[in-house]
């Protein structure tokens, strides 16, 4: 079983519109909700490659039942959510079909209490004993301590369970200081950790403060990946437009199923950047086009080289 931990779950709720412009009113076409949040997106993808999937975080109010009702009807996804006083929040996509960029509105999330977070710490413990891995995802809501994924990681690894990790800003500092596996920030997140906006050096950089892997998103330029073992470069044949809510959830998703199925790193790498290209192809997050995928993780160019021996 593979487990991911969403503390700021969400349901996602994408509109598409003929063109978007400011000040003015928009008929939506189009209409999709989905539980959301990084890690059910991740949950949803690895679903529907096949492996088994548990998903804990919080959940709470109207919004929290409707995630969970939609999560009941999600074939391969256990739900595990911790449930909170609070409500669970809103995510807001619109889609501009004239152009086919995306427009984000996220709203906060619920405020956690003392109580609720010892309450998922004693889930998350107990899921950890049948788990191949674990991927701890997102932003963290108000009142999960800011070095909430550093215990986690610390959790993981005493129990030797395999972590990833794919947040941002002081919680990703403070996490990969707690040496997971994996971690995945993409281009900003990693200039924002090392300083350095080359991203081969910061991929070094954020391994010298703990990391064992850093994959970072280059987003249309695919995937740079480096560890003990070498670095790699992974890059899409074309670029594809459409929605990229996800994108990165469904690389984590591809490299976590890459990781339990032991393939080795440049498989890894191509099945992760194929899926999150044909997720931008999808019409919403936790989504991806499966005949792009298909077609896509033949066409990805993965160049690098081993560390030598």
């Amino acid at each position: 079983m593979i487990l991911t931990v969403t503390l700021n779950t969400a349901l996602d709720i994408t509109y598409r519109v003929r063109s978007l412009r400011p000040h003015t009113s928009h008929r939506v076409t189009e209409v999709t909700e989905r539980p959301g949040g990084k890690g059910l997106n991740v949950g949803r993808v690895l679903a529907a490659l096949g492996h088994e999937v548990t998903v804990t975080g919080f959940t709470g109010g109207t919004t929290g039942r409707t995630v969970q009702d939609q999560l009941r009807h999600t074939s391969g996804v256990v739900d595990a959510l911790v449930p909170v006083t609070g409500s669970t929040r809103r995510t807001i996509a619109v889609v501009d079909a004239a152009t086919g960029d995306t427009t984000q509105l996220n709203e906060p999330g619920p405020a956690i209490t003392a109580a609720e977070w010892s309450a998922f710490q004693e889930v998350y413990e107990h899921l950890l004993r049948s788990a191949s891995a674990v991927a701890l995802c997102g932003s963290l809501p108000p009142g999960v301590p800011v070095g909430a994924y550093a215990h986690l990681i610390r959790t993981a690894r005493a129990s030797a369970v395999p972590v990833l990790l794919d947040t941002s800003g002081e919680p990703l500092r403070r996490g990969v200081a707690a040496r997971p596996d994996i971690v995945k920030p993409n281009a900003d997140e990693l200039a924002e950790l090392t300083g350095s906006h080359e991203p081969l050096q910061a991929t070094r950089d954020a391994r010298r403060r703990g990391a064992g892997t850093v994959v970072a998103s280059l987003g249309a330029e695919g995937l740079l990946a480096a560890n003990a073992d070498g670095r790699w470069r992974a890059t899409p044949p074309r670029r594809v437009h459409g929605n990229p809510t996800g994108a990165g959830d469904s690389a984590v998703a591809g490299l976590l199923s890459g990781l339990v199925e032991h393939l080795p790193w440049p498989d890894r790498l191509a099945r992760a950047a194929a899926l999150s290209a044909a997720t931008v192809l999808a019409p919403a997050a936790g989504e991806f086009d499966r005949e792009a995928y298909e077609t896509l993780v033949g066409e990805i160019a993965v160049t690098g080289e081993a560390a030598a021996a």
